[in-house]
């Protein structure tokens, strides 16, 4: 359930395509169960919005799984680190380089996640992607003063509390979520990689890897097999013929978005989503 006295809270990293404008509207469909499982958290927009007994957070990127991590353990010492990386100097086209050249060639899991932070607010749109190479290659996004979110790491400390992190592949957090818990009291969000708005436009990449139409289309035979057992499940995509035919089984809620299509921000138009229940 949504706590509806408090305002809601922004996550600490950016994340394009994160449901934070639609948390009030997603919120009438969670049914309260005593797990709340995400098997692409993402920033967490969600979780750190919502009520439940128990969170169990997946994600497919290590790296966004350590940050998580580490804000959950060590709060202070993950904003002593990152905090550093805010600084004026540090926000220039040349620095943000050398930065991304160090998190690149870095094997400490400390040093990555504070400039995780670093590259996510001082990055174009605040991107999260990788080459072939599994290297991070997001340009330098040349803002007039990042945001350092402090507050917002504070609260995702708090909230991390009941929460639990898993870095695996969706369909493997799939198996082992409805093996180690009872599904009827179960609510899985999914808010996968959509799929495109046309035949012509590409599936998009996850961490690194695709997740094209096979990894649509097994999503959607977990939620059915969730739902069998008692567990719900609820899909956030866009509202396409592909879509609709591989969610057939579930309750079908259309909607419209208001989201930037290009890299011009004030370039917005609204984009018709869906969000499929099974229960």
């Amino acid at each position: 359930m949504l706590n509806a006295d408090l305002a809601l809270t922004r996550p600490f990293l950016k994340w394009p395509g994160g449901k934070f404008r639609l948390i009030p509207h997603l919120h009438q469909y969670f049914p309260e169960r005593t797990h709340f499982i995400e098997p692409f958290v993402g920033a967490g927009a969600v979780f750190m919005n919502h009520e439940a007994e128990h969170f169990h957070l997946n994600d497919f990127n290590p790296d966004l799984i350590y940050c998580h991590e580490m804000v959950k353990k060590h709060p202070k010492e993950y904003i002593a680190k990152a905090k550093r990386y805010f600084k004026d100097t540090y926000n220039s086209e040349n620095r943000y380089y050398q930065c991304r050249k160090q998190f690149n060639e870095s094997k400490d899991p400390a040093l990555r996640s504070a400039l995780f932070l670093y590259l996510n607010r001082h990055g174009f749109n605040g991107l999260c992607r990788y080459n072939v190479s599994g290297e991070y290659n997001v340009p330098f996004g040349r803002y007039v003063k990042p945001y350092f979110s402090d507050k917002e790491i504070m609260f995702f400390n708090e909230k991390s509390k009941t929460a639990k992190f898993y870095q695996m592949d969706f369909a493997q957090f799939f198996e082992k979520m409805l093996k180690k818990l009872p599904p009827k009291d179960c609510v899985f969000y999914c808010d996968p990689p959509y799929a495109p708005l046309s035949k012509t436009s590409n599936f998009t990449s996850y961490a690194g890897n695709l997740f094209g139409k096979d990894q649509q289309l097994i999503l959607s035979e977990y939620a059915e097999r969730a739902q069998r057992l008692g567990a719900c499940v609820i899909i956030s995509n866009h509202d396409t013929p592909f879509t609709r035919e591989i969610y057939r089984k579930a309750k079908i809620i259309p909607l419209e978005v208001q989201r930037v299509i290009s890299c011009k921000g004030d370039n917005r138009k609204l984009v018709r989503e869906l969000i499929a229940i099974y229960e």
